[in-house]
């Protein structure tokens, strides 16, 4: 298998005034295709941070992000903006679904905003929600669904445009326990399914143990657990 995402001694510090906190220092590791990796921290250790820098939302101080052996660094905000858009799918702790929108169209969206045919798109939107146990509720709206189901629009969405990497961040932390598990369930089965590389950062250590590996990140290195 070949490296989906890697990162290569990426620093990030962050200054207050005469404060300096340094959040990564050096980090390495690589995600390969069909990979599930959990990334594992204490509070504050980062872990937000590296996402972003790896799913090229923010840029690092020094060190090497590459995503389908590209290197990134020093792309223009527009091929960055593109690469994400065609290779990067994100699930955040809150869902963040447009609330005026029904489960269907949420996941619609994001493929025509990448230039997508709207019946293309309809089709694909409604086997992912299938995918991911849906299909009754795609004329929902997020404030008809459970917190379980509204997360798993979410994971739906993240892959609408059929992503080579997935950054999850706590996708289960605001899930009681039972469907923590079933969404999580939900999302290893999409995943494999579907051959993405996947990097979840949570706090979740039953969660992280079944995953294929975990990373842990402290005092800014990321190390194999």
């Amino acid at each position: 298998m070949s490296d989906a995402l890697a990162l290569e001694g990426v620093e990030r510090t962050f200054v207050q005034g005469a404060a300096r906190l340094r959040v990564l220092a050096g980090a390495s590791f690589s995600v390969q295709a069909g990979e599930v990796v959990a990334l594992v921290g204490p509070s504050g250790a980062g872990k937000s941070t590296l996402l972003h820098i790896a799913g090229l939302l923010e840029r690092p101080d020094a060190g090497e992000v590459k995503i389908l052996g590209t290197p990134c660094a020093r792309l223009g905000d527009q091929a960055r903006t593109e690469l994400r858009r065609k290779t990067l799918g994100f699930v955040y702790q809150f869902h963040h679904l447009l609330p005026e929108f029904t489960a269907l169209e949420n996941v619609v969206i994001p493929q025509m905003i990448a230039g997508v045919a709207k019946r293309a798109a309809t089709k694909r939107a409604r086997d992912l929600l299938g995918l991911v146990g849906l299909a009754e509720r795609e004329r929902h709206r997020p404030a008809r669904l459970s917190g379980g189901e509204q997360q798993r629009v979410a994971m739906a969405r993240a892959l609408a445009n059929a992503p080579k990497v997935l950054l999850a961040d706590e996708p289960t932390g605001n899930l009681d326990q039972t469907t923590a598990g079933q969404v999580f369930d939900m999302l290893m089965n999409v995943v494999r399914g579907q051959g993405v590389a996947a990097l979840i950062a949570t706090h979740n250590l039953d969660l992280a143990a079944r995953m294929d590996r975990a990373l842990r990140l402290a005092d800014g290195k990321v190390v194999p657990v």
